[in-house]
């Protein structure tokens, strides 16, 4: 499975165990905030801040390495 930008955070903590620790790292410790489960990837990036593509590029190649 992929992910994409357009995910919500309350969708993708759900994908992988591991995903709310690169989201975490990337800068963004708000995960368990209600109001970020229903931002999306995009929404999350640009509130702090991070690269979206790359984020996104990150998780995907973490998601192929664990298939």
């Amino acid at each position: 499975m992929a992910i994409d930008k357009d995910m919500l955070i309350g969708e993708l903590i759900h994908v992988d165990e591991n995903i709310p620790a690169i989201l975490m790292r990337a800068g963004m410790h708000c995960l368990g905030c209600p109001a970020s489960q229903a931002e999306s990837l995009e929404e999350a990036c640009m509130v702090h801040g991070i690269d979206c593509d790359a984020l996104v590029g990150q998780i995907n190649e973490y998601l192929a390495a664990r298939s």
